[in-house]
């Protein structure tokens, strides 16, 4: 057996080990081969390497809950756990060449994985950051791994509520135009979300979750005056949000309170003169601590194979479209 000793100096070990160590006690029972020894601020591991490596990993897992929440929970410390467990039970790394992420367990038994590098890029940086912007193509997985981290964090009780929203607007269309009430004209528009959370929790307690506004799916206007505090809040196609809106919606989010914004630049359906509050943010916010911007591109598809082209051809002739009015304005 090998011997690694940590020091803890970015938490309470007190906080952070539990009273009489069972938090420690319970990565224990989850590590067989392990002994895990607590000595004042000082963490002694004895175990094989692998054994070693998770356990870090977990400890640096449950400090970030615990500076972040102010405390730590047996759930906490049993969501950190499993998140540490692949399907067959054996150790696995949330980061790291070649991993696969895994953020959340579904109902009907199988997991939610970030697959690729920026997907595992942006679940990292989404537990370092307040605020994550997530631009790129479709098909990169940004608004289900979004959702993901959010239904995730809600389970662990990170946070109370979640709030996802999108922008009302339409790529040819016009809501005054569409049958039915407002709910009914909107819902298409939402309707993303929908799919990604019925994925994600069980039937029931998702439309409990709804009606009692624990989980809340709105239109982007449905924002104005609120204050969000220890909510996650997602706000998906943000691209055709118009500037006024993303700074209504970044100035919405309250204490302990965590964002993420997703969207694709190459799909604005604003009107002409418009402005992108997505292409705004990304000059105004870019260097603020807590903010922080993760691009997506073609590597990332997910979908049919024909998708990736897809991107490629409209990129590239998108691309010889502007070099041409470059030169004539130059």
């Amino acid at each position: 057996m090998k011997e690694k000793r940590i020091e803890i100096d970015k938490a309470e070990p007190l906080l952070l080990f539990g009273f009489n160590d069972i938090y420690l006690k319970r990565i224990e029972r989850a590590f067989p081969q392990a002994l895990i020894t607590a000595r004042g601020n000082q963490v002694i591991l004895q175990g094989s390497d692998i054994d070693l490596s998770s356990i870090s990993r977990i400890l640096e897992e449950m400090t970030v809950l615990l500076n972040r929440n102010g405390n730590l929970t047996e759930n906490d410390v049993d969501t950190v756990l499993t998140l540490f467990a692949s399907g067959d039970g054996a150790s696995m790394s949330l980061s790291g060449p070649g991993s696969h992420h895994t953020v959340l367990f579904t109902p009907s038994g199988g997991t939610v994985k970030a697959k690729t590098p920026n997907q595992i890029v942006l679940v990292e940086t989404a537990r370092k950051n307040d605020i994550v912007f997530a631009i790129g193509p479709a098909g990169t997985g940004k608004t289900y791994t979004a959702v993901a981290l959010a239904v995730a964090a809600l389970k662990s009780k990170q946070v109370k509520r979640i709030v996802l929203c999108r922008p009302a607007v339409e790529a040819g269309e016009r809501l005054g135009f569409l049958p039915g009430d407002l709910k009914e004209k909107v819902d298409p528009y939402l309707r993303p979300l929908y799919d990604a959370l019925e994925d994600m929790v069980p039937k029931e307690k998702l439309k409990s979750f709804m009606e009692t506004n624990i989980i809340e799916i709105v239109p982007l206007a449905y924002m104005r005056g609120r204050t969000l505090n220890a909510a996650f809040v997602i706000l998906d196609e943000a691209q055709n949000a118009t500037a006024l809106q993303m700074k209504m919606f970044l100035t919405r989010i309250g204490a302990n309170s965590r964002a993420i914004i997703t969207g694709d630049l190459t799909q604005i359906d604003l009107p002409y003169r418009d402005v992108s509050g997505l292409a705004q943010a990304r000059e105004i916010l870019a260097g603020i601590e807590g903010i922080e911007f993760v691009y997506f591109n073609d590597t990332d598809v997910l979908r049919h194979r024909l998708v990736k082209e897809i991107i490629n051809a409209y990129s590239h002739y998108y691309e010889e479209e502007k070099a041409p009015k470059a030169a004539r304005q130059g």
